[in-house]
């Protein structure tokens, strides 16, 4: 029979000696415990109540307590952290801390509390299904894919769809089939990916065959899966015909780099519940390719197009209905098309809120001028690679389009500090992107000064810019500056740098373009303090990476500034 001890016959609550924690009898019954040697921090949790908040389990999880206890199935805080805590219930209890015993240096001692006692409390914990839900929020999809492997209950919780809203699952041919012991090859199962609700795919390398096999082994393939990426696929016109009709659900397609299907292809495939269409690289997409979506795809909000042979024609395909429903149109590297293209597409299609001609070399300012003129609702306006431009495009642009939030000049190297100058008139205007804008200088961002909406701006490329500028810019303005600049020995840094009045952040990547005789890596730190009236900056470098050839292609230096 166990000798109960009353809380008079008790000692004093924990005396350390040696660097030892003795905890008295237990008043419920379970006996005494020593604990080996700890740090002083645990040696001082231990002797005295705690304050700090812990972690309850559940009140609905069940405890198999010795029958001696008096409280039934709930542990008092004497029971668990000794005698020295109330014994009240467990309503007037404070938090006990985290059970000390479980992580001991030296197991084979006696613990507080019975292994069998307080391996379920945590095992009911770590499998909560409630708890698992809030808390596997907070991990990344690549996390998210080794959790689930931890445990049936896990896997279970991580299963739900919720946990991979907006993810893609990237499929690549070879994957799609497991080799048989016979030498056969069967197609893999793709319940796992049903379970989770996967409603977008990303085919790499598939053929014909390859897609018909995925539409009939995936069970949410007719009407679940709303959008398909094909890259680098061998699918003729019979495939797409196939994969449009079995896929009812189809809402978003991208095609890239599929060489094999055709215009007519097009015209016997699209179907008008489409609403986004994305096609690049493809070879046979000219004019009669646009025809054909304009014709089929009366609900088109947005069209990226990528191909040579497009001309001026195809941009007076889109009917009245399009004009209406089409608000993102993105023409990257359409070299055949014109001003008169221009002309074209900003009558029919008046309503368009996002324009990209990025690469559209024979676009000038003319074609800049009917763009701002008749698409004033345009907010994000993409000029890259267009070295036609010049600093009355800017003009245009700042006097007519007053909804623009985003400006894309990379590679427009006529465009100057008077450029800028116009641009800084424009109240709405959040995003700047000037990338390898070579005639821009310092004098050009100090008309940046008063764009009080701005809060990005890239300047990589450009080597005429100070970084005593990009510093007051930013100080000046709560913004995020990204540019390139020259030192000595450095052939180029781009630099990305976040700041605000009190504080500021600066990363820089940069590349050397001096050459070593060896392959090896090189890893720096360097350390400079500047000291301004607010300001104090610590600048370090590291990270140098060296290739075959003994080049630098890639570091980082990452510059934390605060305010004194």
């Amino acid at each position: 029979m166990l000798n109960m001890s009353t809380p008079s016959e008790l000692k004093s609550p924990c005396v350390p000696r040696n660097g030892m924690v003795k905890l008295p009898p237990q008043p419920n019954g379970l006996g005494s415990a020593s604990i080996t040697k700890g740090t002083p921090a645990a040696k001082n949790r231990l002797c005295q109540s705690s304050s700090v908040p812990g972690i309850l389990p559940p009140l609905s999880l069940p405890y198999h307590l010795d029958p001696l206890n008096p409280l039934g199935s709930l542990p008092t805080a004497a029971s668990l952290l000794g005698p020295d805590l109330d014994h009240s219930p467990l309503t007037a209890l404070k938090p006990p801390l985290r059970q000390v015993p479980l992580t001991l240096p030296k197991p084979h001692l006696p613990l507080t509390l019975p292994l069998a006692l307080l391996l379920p409390l945590e095992r009911q914990l770590a499998l909560d299904e409630k708890l698992l839900n809030r808390l596997l929020w907070y991990f990344t999809t690549a996390e998210k894919c080794v959790l689930a492997q931890v445990c049936r209950t896990w896997r279970k919780v991580l299963y739900q769809p919720k946990f991979w809203e907006g993810v893609t699952p990237i499929l690549h041919a070879k994957e799609l089939y497991a080799l048989l012991p016979s030498g056969e090859k069967e197609f893999v199962s793709l319940q796992a990916f049903a379970l989770r609700g996967f409603q977008a795919f990303c085919l790499v390398g598939v053929s014909d065959l390859d897609i018909c096999e995925f539409i009939d082994n995936y069970p949410l393939s007719k009407k679940g899966v709303k959008s398909v990426s094909l890259k680098r696929s061998t699918i003729t016109d019979a495939g797409l015909e196939v994969m449009l009709e079995q896929m009812q659900g189809l809402m978003h397609l991208e095609l890239a780099g599929c060489n094999d299907f055709t215009e007519a292809g097009l015209w016997s495939s699209l179907n008008a519940r489409l609403t986004s269409l994305s096609v690049s690289d493809c070879i046979n997409v000219a004019d009669d390719a646009i025809a054909a979506i304009s014709q089929l795809l009366p609900n088109l909000s947005e069209l990226s197009l990528q191909a040579y042979h497009v001309t001026d024609t195809a941009m007076a395909y889109f009917t009245a209905k399009q004009g209406y429903t089409t608000h993102t149109l993105r023409l990257h590297s359409c070299w055949e098309i014109t001003n008169h293209g221009v002309v074209n597409m900003v009558h029919s299609l008046p309503n368009l809120t996002a324009l990209s001609l990025s690469g559209c070399s024979k676009i000038t300012d003319d074609g800049v001028e009917l763009v701002a003129e008749n698409l004033r609702k345009l907010r994000s306006l993409d000029l890259s690679w267009c070295p036609r431009i010049t600093d009355m495009a800017l003009e245009y642009i700042a006097c007519d389009l007053h909804k623009l939030e985003e400006l894309v000049l990379d590679r427009c190297v006529r465009v100057t500090d008077t450029g800028l100058g116009y641009l800084s008139t424009m109240s709405s205007l959040r995003s700047l992107y000037l990338r390898w804008c070579c005639q821009v200088q310092d004098f050009g961002l100090q008309h940046l000064f008063g764009m009080r909406s701005l809060r990005l701006l890239s300047l990589a490329g450009i080597h005429s810019i100070s970084l005593s500028v990009c510093l007051s810019l930013s100080l000046a303005r709560s913004l995020y500056v990204s540019l390139s600049l020259s030192l000595a020995g450095i052939h180029s840094i781009s630099l990305t740098l976040s700041a605000s009045l009190l504080s500021l952040s600066l990363c820089l990547s940069l590349s050397l373009s001096h050459s070593l005789s060896v392959c090896l890596s090189l890893c720096l730190t360097l350390s400079m303090s500047l000291c301004f009236p607010f300001l104090s900056l610590c600048l370090s470098v590291s990270h140098s990476q060296f290739n075959s050839r003994g080049f630098i292609v890639m570091g980082n230096i990452c510059l934390h500034c605060q305010s004194k």
